[in-house]
């Protein structure tokens, strides 16, 4: 279960963004919705393939005689294709930020009208990080909303061993103050331990492989900053303060406290490293806490704030994995319907007494696990964190992948001396730019 759930996250943050910006491919097998050879309506759901269980599956079409529903797995080739041929996917899994791509050529249902009538889905209910899935026309955070939340976290926010901070005689984070990010990178020295030239314990892990976009651009907000201008068409990593976080994430990667892409994890992810005692701390999101419910060997673990570069704290989602539903899908009202019950039903109920993420519904906060100190302690620190949420700039013209490849190779030659950051934030600047040119161009 950790396991898949664990995948599950590292694709939705990994991915980020429902469809790239070249060009949409030709052609398509599967997919839009409508009857089969049987007379059931079929209602094909795009999601990760073990999301639903087959128990779910049959509640909901126990509830709905006469409708069956088919998993198609989550593979963005295939979206893309299914995109470009008009015959998608009645339902569609994606992540609030990076929704701006597929909001941007009209390929999602505007959900207004849906809200204004449902009685388990309604827009004051929603927590913050369903803003990400909001579209004007222009830009993504404002607007109506064309996807909602199943299950997010402030994915800046901190975890730690208590039992590694006891050995290096450091003492607890606060559960309200959140420590700068200069203050972070000085604990995680302490608590790194290095044994003849072999890392015995990683002071801290920031998921380098996993996204580099999130943490630099909360970094740069909280400056008062942004990496993008205002039409999302360019970015800027020559600004004071992007130049701030990029010598921060060279300075994390000098002093070897910490996995990067240059010695990364075998896994390419923090957890078993850090259930295995061997990371003090570790840049990961409430859901990360799912993890320790029924290890009783992790019961050292607490959750603190996220750290901040600036005057403004910020607690932001990385991803927000959520659902959307298709423009020209021909099964609209049967797929808000799994809409609602999937996000505001008993599986909605289900997963935020998991533990693993925080509910996209205001109602459903009182759902999350408490019975352990460690739950009961996370859930206090998110309550008051909550205030602090905001989303993150979304640009519909570059992928995450675009972002993340560019970013981790300028990064990786200045770390390596190869390049000032001065000069890394330049050559970052001109060649992101170049490929958000040729996304502004595909989208029109």
């Amino acid at each position: 279960m950790a396991r898949r759930a664990l995948r599950a996250r590292r694709t939705a943050i990994v991915l980020g963004t429902f469809v790239t910006t070249s060009a949409l491919l030709a052609g398509c097998t599967g997919g839009g919705g409508g009857g089969n050879s049987s007379g059931e309506t079929t209602l094909d759901v795009y999601m990760g393939a073990g999301d639903m269980t087959d128990e779910q599956i049959a509640t909901f079409e126990d509830a709905h005689p006469g409708v069956a529903i088919n998993i198609i797995p989550t593979d963005p080739a295939r979206l893309n294709t299914m995109l470009a041929s008009g015959n998608p996917p009645d339902v569609a899994f994606g992540n609030a930020l990076g929704s701006a791509n597929v909001n941007a050529r009209g390929l999602a249902t505007d959900l207004t009208p849906y809200l204004e009538k449902s009685e388990v889905l309604k827009e004051d209910d929603l927590q913050a990080v369903n803003d990400g899935f909001r579209w004007n026309g222009e830009r993504s955070g404002e607007g109506p909303l064309y996807g909602i939340v199943k299950d997010w976290s402030q994915d800046n926010a901190l975890w730690y061993n208590t039992s590694l901070f006891d050995k290096a005689g450091v003492p607890y984070l606060s559960d309200t103050e959140p420590i700068t990010y200069d203050e972070l990178l000085e604990i995680a020295k302490k608590l790194a331990v290095v044994d003849g030239g072999t890392t015995e314990v990683y002071g801290l892990g920031m998921e380098w492989a996993w996204t580099l976009y999130g943490p630099l651009a909360v970094m740069v907000e909280q400056q008062g900053g942004s990496l993008f201008s205002d039409d999302l068409s360019e970015v800027d990593f020559t600004t004071p303060e992007a130049q701030k976080a990029l010598q921060w994430f060279v300075d994390f990667g000098q002093s070897g406290v910490g996995p990067t892409s240059l010695n990364p994890l075998p896994d390419g992810s923090d957890f078993s490293t850090f259930a295995a005692n061997r990371m003090a701390i570790s840049q990961d999101g409430y859901w990360f806490g799912g993890n320790f419910a029924a290890d009783d060997a992790m019961k050292t673990v607490r959750f603190a704030p996220a750290p901040t570069m600036g005057d403004e704290p910020i607690g932001a989602s990385f991803g927000g994995a959520g659902l959307w539903i298709p423009e020209q899908s021909d099964s609209k009202d049967l797929a808000w319907e799994f809409l609602e019950w999937w996000l505001g039903g008993e599986p909605a109920e289900a997963r935020a007494s998991s533990g693993w993420g925080l509910p996209s519904l205001k109602s459903l906060s009182d759902r999350l696990p408490q019975e352990q100190p460690f739950q009961q302690q996370a859930y206090e620190v998110v309550q008051n964190q909550l205030q602090y949420t905001a989303p993150l700039p979304d640009s519909p013209y570059i992928s995450a992948e675009a972002l993340q490849g560019s970013i981790d190779k300028y990064l990786q030659q200045a770390i390596k001396g190869e390049l000032t950051v001065e000069e890394a934030g330049t050559q970052l600047t001109d060649e992101l730019n170049e490929t958000l040119a040729k996304g502004k161009d595909q989208v029109g």
